[in-house]
C-alpha cells in the first residue's frame, strides 16, 4: 500500500520538500509519495484530523504553523521540547501524533560533512526570528563560545540572547545596524533573516575577514546571495542555504522510514549535479 508524506503550511507553493522526497523515494524504489498542502494559519485544528483520515504518514510542518502544532503533539523529542516548536510529525497507528525537531540537526549537518569547529568559537548570528531560536540551540548543543545576536528589534534580539543563556551560551543582543565593521571579531557569521530572498543587499560588511571565516546563510533561494557573493570574495569558508534544507529533508527521512536517507539524490534534485 502507497504510503503519503506532507508538507503542511501556508504560502505553500514555494516548498522544495516534495522534489526533495519525491527523489529519495525513487533512489531507493519505495511505494511512497510526498504532496504539499496548503492549510492556512486559522485551519490547523481542522486540517490535522483530515490528515488523520485520510491516512497520512507523516508531515513536514512549515510557517506559520511550527509553534502552534506543539499544542496538538501527544509525545515530542528533545530538540522540540527545547526549541519550542516541530517540524516533523509521525502518525502513528493509534493516530496519536509525535513530533520532532530537524532544524537543529539540519543547521549542524553541513558542519559536520565538512569537519568545521564550532567549539569555543565566537559566533554573530543576523535575525531572532523563528529559525534563529533552533540555531542558537544549535551552536549551544556544540558549545559555542559566545553569541553575539543583531536584530532591527532590539527586544527580539535580548529575548534571544536570553534563552541562550538558559542553554549554557553566552550571548550579547545589539542592532543589525551596529554591526558595522565588526565581521572580523567573529570565527562564524550567520544570516537568519530573510534578507537576500529578494536579491537585496548583504546587511552588514565583511571587511577584515578571510579563509578562516565560516559564513552561513540560512536563505537557499537565490542560491547565491549577496550576502554570499560578499562572503566569497573575501574567501571565506561558505554554507549555503540549501545545505541546511537537505539536512532538515535527510533527518525527517530517516525519522519516518528509520533508514539512511539518499544524500546524494536528494541534493540532485535541487542542484541537478552529483
Amino acid at each position: 500500500m502507497t504510503k503519503t508524506y506532507a508538507v503542511v503550511g501556508d504560502p505553500i507553493d514555494h516548498s522544495l520538500s516534495p522534489n526533495i522526497h519525491t527523489a529519495a523515494f525513487k533512489a531507493l524504489n519505495m511505494d511512497c509519495v510526498y504532496i504539499a498542502c496548503k492549510i492556512l494559519k486559522d485551519d490547523l485544528d481542522a486540517s490535522l484530523g483530515a490528515l488523520k483520515e485520510i491516512q497520512i504518514s507523516g508531515f513536514n510542518v512549515t510557517i506559520p504553523h511550527k509553534i502552534s502544532i506543539m499544542k496538538y503533539l501527544d509525545e515530542t523529542d528533545e530538540s522540540c521540547s527545547v526549541i519550542g516548536a516541530a517540524n516533523t510529525i509521525v502518525i502513528n497507528d493509534d493516530k496519536t501524533l509525535r513530533g520532532y525537531n530537524t532544524d537543529m540537526d539540519g543547521f549542524l549537518e553541513p558542519f559536520k560533512k565538512k569537519n568545521l569547529p564550532i567549539k569555543d568559537s565566537n559566533v554573530l548570528l543576523l535575525g531572532a526570528g523563528g529559525a534563529a531560536r533552533a540555531i542558537v540551540a544549535a551552536f549551544a548543543k556544540e558549545c559555542a563560545g559566545h553569541i553575539s545576536i543583531a536584530n532591527r528589534n532590539i527586544a527580539n534580539a535580548e529575548s534571544l540572547s536570553e534563552f541562550s543563556k538558559t542553554l549554557g551560551l553566552k550571548a550579547t543582543p545589539f542592532l543589525l545596524d551596529d554591526v558595522k565593521d565588526s565581521a572580523k571579531e567573529y570565527n562564524i557569521i550567520v544570516n537568519a533573516t530573510p534578507i537576500g530572498l529578494k536579491n537585496e543587499p548583504s546587511p552588514i560588511s565583511f571587511e577584515g575577514i578571510g579563509k578562516d571565516t565560516i559564513v552561513y546563510d540560512i536563505v537557499y533561494l537565490p542560491m547565491n546571495t549577496d550576502f554570499i557573493w560578499q562572503a566569497r570574495e573575501k574567501k571565506a569558508t561558505i554554507i549555503y542555504g540549501y545545505e541546511m534544507l537537505l539536512g532538515q529533508a535527510c533527518r525527517s527521512f530517516e525519522i519516518w522510514h528509520d533508514m539512511v536517507a539518499p544524500y546524494n539524490a536528494m541534493k540532485r534534485s535541487l542542484l541537478g549535479g552529483v
